[in-house]
């Protein structure tokens, strides 16, 4: 895997992940308060730079063929989740995500709450639902840079990924004070799946003992064939989802048509 295909991986997924947070910050802070949002963003920060000191350490320490098998297993898992997801969503089986309507109902929920102060922060909902939103969030981001660098022997790449995503979206919310609904989140959450099952694929294999034919080259062929997979899975679930609207139809006309009058 190559340092293009890693800051890449890293900042497509970062990028998800700091849209739905950036969304609960602007709720927060055009809903309440600013500064006790932005009070409560900080803190989150702080307590995310606690926990990633604590843990990166910790990965780089895990002996190389362990921590492949270890973090393969777990990014199968997510990959698998969020393509499950995207196929659903793509092929009309589930609502598309919707930030604009994330985004409403969290303003709502923070106008409809009492203000209370606690010590220096003027709004303790505000504060809460930022820190809250950035710590959750902010996990999953330090979680994807850290293991993708820790299994490339290159977590500072890694972490200039997720930066760089976190940067760029905050920037683009900052501009617009609005909801990234313009964010193709669904065709990123696609993007970053497949990705995902390829990587953990390709580093659960390893971590077992399995050899790759062409080492790094086998991620050219691996990744175009999940993508593949899943862009079928897209078509058949929308045809299964055509035939079943046919089919309700036909035995709603025959219903109308044997009913009598």
């Amino acid at each position: 895997m190559n340092a293009g295909a890693l800051f890449l991986a890293v900042f497509l997924a970062c990028a998800v992940e700091a849209v739905e947070a950036t969304t609960i910050v602007l709720a927060a802070g055009t809903a309440r308060d600013w500064r006790s949002a932005l009070v409560g963003v900080g803190a989150g920060l702080a307590l995310l730079a606690g926990i990633v000191a604590a843990l990166g350490p910790a990965l780089t320490a895990v002996p190389l063929r362990d921590l492949r098998l270890f973090v393969g297993a777990l990014l199968l898992v997510f990959g698998l989740q969020w393509l499950r997801k995207a196929v659903l969503r793509a092929s009309g089986h589930k609502a598309l995500h919707d930030e604009d309507k994330i985004f409403r109902e969290q303003l709502a929920a923070a106008r409809a709450a009492q203000t209370r102060k606690i010590g220096l922060v003027a709004d303790w909902y505000a504060f809460t639902l930022s820190f809250k939103g950035v710590v959750l969030e902010g996990l999953e981001v330090a979680f994807i840079a850290l293991t993708f660098g820790s299994n490339q022997h290159d977590v500072p790449l890694a972490a200039v990924a997720a930066v760089a995503a976190v940067v760029a979206v905050v920037a683009v919310g900052v501009a617009v004070r609005a909801p990234l609904a313009r964010v193709p989140e669904n065709t990123m959450k696609f993007v970053v799946g497949v990705m995902l099952i390829s990587f953990g694929t390709f580093w659960g294999a390893e971590g077992a003992g399995a050899h790759w034919p062409g080492s790094d080259a086998a991620l050219l062929v691996l990744v175009p064939s999940v993508a593949a997979f899943g862009l079928a899975l897209v078509a058949v679930s929308k045809l299964c989802a055509s035939s079943k609207a046919v089919s309700e139809d036909r035995a709603s006309t025959t219903r109308e048509v044997t009913t009598p009058a």
